[in-house]
């Protein structure tokens, strides 16, 4: 069947599950003569007719309702010209190989639609970093494990070997390996670029005997390398040491953790592609500002240690991100983004699949967030050793769980999903805190707005039967009100954030203009004491999202409380502490508007008589310098009250106490011939006037 340029290929696979290809294509909307073709055994005994099917399927992709036989598949494609892309969904563990059916498949088939639906969407692509291992390994241990381990690899990769206790064993006959002595001070880095430091380092003597001895202890050293293989035993180098790429650290009692750590290692020479597993835009980080802390959330959540302060805002490290995503689930801002998928691709995918499951006739749906681990085989096992997953119960891979934020869960709310169920792998258990506060936050906005309670469902379990029980109760409870209409989610984090809100607002049972929220949550209000405001629009500076704003033209503060995300910048940066944070949830139209919080008229200068400043502030000012001993009469203190050119007018016209007298001319022949000239003048008058120069006379020199 075709469906929006798709070629369709779906299987009963020798009949184990009840597929009605008209009912399907029905459901999709496809295009179909007739009754679309419903394969037995397209794997095996009707491989013709997937090439013939693959040969025809022109520019669009060609989607396979089988996992499980895709390397098949895909070699069939090898030796075509000009195959198509294929892309491969599991319609049987997921939906087929249910107890919950029905006749003909009637209970199953709508899901089945949302799962081929859903296969149809374009992903935005991932971008990658790239690590590039020489095969540099540096083996840590404490006894003859780890000699034997840098034997066995010596052949495979450049091995060093540093030992923390000396082991009770002779020297090696050939020194294949470089050998030392040292205690692990820290360990940074990432595969291809390790570095690790020591204490107590030495180098093992060539004249050791009997035993092995170094030489030179009580140094310090440095090791950097590409790879680490941590024979220690105890505290790893690194947290979540499993998520570490180029780091192994098996327990040493466990030959076949090491074993299989020594045979990982030997392939790991190369380059390897890493996904870039966030997006981070710095210009609306709400981390500090001006060395003022404000954000947290994502320092406090990552289990990796990828990401550190970096001045106003955060630094992750794609190389050490292990991609579990909770930054992203409770940045308040957006500021990091998870991008794999990118973009809105988690909300086009709850959209395809709860509206094309709705379109089918299927009714009171549940999202099932799981992983493509833990998730996958738990679903597996649950279709084949049990009942399989209940035909209302909608799975949806992602790669990691923990990276479903409020966005998501209001989105899949809003798009229509009764309930909602988180799958956890159990090794995750202890990094649900991101998680337990999304999930409480969606449940205080929908019994707020009247809905009914009991809404998302975290599940950690690790018994297939357990996790199959728990889903089959929440798939079996009460239907609740649907909330599905016209909802759209656009834009980046906040934006899809408030549409959904805003969306389940509308058409809430009981709507409310107003939600108390519990401290932390990312919206509220920022209350401002005016009376102890000076406004000196230090918030405005500080705050990341603008929702404190100022007005070129007068001394004015303003606040728009859909903008704001309770970082807390404002409060901690405000110099005369009269803020306060105040977390809720408004509705009204109000909320996104500017609301004068205070404004005064500009003070004026008493010299010239120029607008600058506030009132307020040149009160205050005044008022806190009125008793210091450089402002004790009235004209200093007229200083504070003049704008910036009359106070500097003034100050500069006062004693200077470093002036000094003026400095002397500077003295030329010409002033000397002058002065000369002016004394013989002189001299010639005084003559004149005692009758001893008569007039004709020569003037005597001297």
């Amino acid at each position: 069947m075709k469906r929006n340029g798709a070629t369709i290929l779906v299987c009963d696979c020798e009949g184990t599950m009840p597929l009605d290809g008209k009912r399907l294509a029905d459901a999709l909307g496809a295009d179909a003569e007739g009754n679309p073709f419903v394969a037995r055994q397209l794997c095996r005994a009707q491989i013709d007719t997937f090439s013939k099917a693959a040969a025809s399927a022109g520019d669009g992709p060609l989607i396979i309702g089988c996992t499980q036989e895709a390397p098949v598949f895909l070699e069939t494609l090898d030796e075509m010209e000009n195959a198509p892309e294929a892309r491969f969904v599991n319609i049987r563990e997921k939906a087929g190989w249910s107890a919950d059916h029905g006749d003909s498949g009637k209970a199953t088939l709508p899901k089945m639609a949302a799962l081929i639906a859903e296969a149809q969407i374009n992903v935005q692509p991932t971008t990658s970093v790239e690590m590039i291992s020489n095969g540099a390994l540096l083996i840590i241990g404490n006894d003859d494990r780890a000699v034997a381990a840098a034997e066995r690899l010596v052949d495979h990769l450049d091995v060093t070997l540093v030992l923390e206790t000396l082991p009770d064993s002779p020297p090696p006959r050939l020194s294949r390996v470089p050998t030392f002595a040292g205690r692990v001070k820290t360990a940074t880095g990432h595969m291809g670029a390790f570095e690790v430091k020591f204490e107590n380092f030495a180098a093992l003597r060539p004249s050791s005997r009997s035993s092995l001895s170094f030489e030179g202890m009580g140094q310090s050293g440095t090791s950097t390398c590409d790879l680490i293989l941590d024979l220690r035993g105890g505290t790893p180098l690194f947290p979540e040491p499993e998520t570490r790429d180029g780091y192994e650290n098996p327990d040493p009692g466990d030959p076949a953790r090491i074993e299989r750590a020594l045979f990982d290692l030997s392939g790991m020479v190369g380059s390897f592609e890493k996904p870039r597993y966030v997006d981070y835009d710095a210009s609306i980080c709400a981390h500090a500002r001006s060395t003022i802390v404000g954000c947290n959330r994502c320092l406090d959540v990552c289990p990796t240690g990828a990401i550190t302060p970096n001045g106003d805002h955060v630094k992750i490290d794609p190389y050490v991100c292990a991609g579990c995503g909770m930054c992203a689930s409770v940045c308040p801002t957006g500021a990091a983004q998870y991008a794999l998928p990118g973009g809105t691709g988690l909300h086009e995918r709850l959209s395809t699949v709860l509206s094309t499951y709705q379109s089918a006739g299927g009714v009171d749906p549940v999202i099932l967030f799981h992983d493509t681990e833990h998730g996958d085989i738990a679903l597996d096992l649950m279709a084949r050793l049990g009942d399989g997953l209940p035909a209302n119960v909608l799975p949806m891979a992602l790669n990691a769980a923990t990276q479903i934020g409020l966005e998501a869960l209001t989105s899949a709310l809003a798009y229509g999903a009764s309930r909602i169920a988180i799958l956890l792998p159990p090794n995750k258990a202890g990094d649900r805190s991101g998680l337990d506060t999304a999930a409480g936050l969606a449940e205080t906005v929908m019994t707020g707005l009247g809905y009914a309670a009991d809404r998302v469902h975290i599940i950690d379990d690790a018994d297939p039967d357990v996790i199959a029980t728990r889903l089959r109760d929440l798939a079996s409870k009460p239907p609740v009100a649907a909330t599905a209409s016209r909802f759209q989610a656009m834009g980046r984090k906040r934006s899809i954030l408030r549409l959904g809100l805003s969306h389940l607002h509308d058409v809430a049972p009981a709507p409310v203009a107003m939600l108390a929220l519990p401290e932390g949550a990312p919206f509220g209000r920022v209350n401002v004491d005016a009376d102890g405001c000076t406004l000196c629009l230090a918030c405005v500076g500080a705050c990341p999202t603008g929702a404190l704003r100022d007005n070129p033209d007068k001394p004015q503060l303003s606040f728009v409380e859909d903008a704001c995300v309770q970082c807390g910048l404002c409060k901690n940066t405000c110099p005369e502490n009269v803020i306060t944070l105040q977390p809720r949830l408004s509705f009204l139209d109000s909320a996104r508007d500017a609301e004068v919080v205070k404004e005064e008229d500009p003070a004026e200068c008493v010299r010239c008589g120029k607008l600058f400043g506030t009132q307020a502030t040149v009160d205050k000012m005044v008022e806190k310098l009125s008793g210091h001993a450089m402002f004790a009469d009235e004209d200093r203190l007229n200083m504070i009250r003049m704008c910036d050119d009359c106070r500097v007018v003034v100050q500069m016209g006062q004693v200077q106490p470093m002036a000094g007298a003026p400095r002397p001319m500077m003295r030329t022949t010409d002033d000397d011939l002058r002065e000369r000239e002016e004394l013989r003048a002189k001299a010639k008058a005084d003559m004149a006037s005692k009758g001893l120069l008569q007039p004709g006379d020569k003037e005597t020199k001297h």
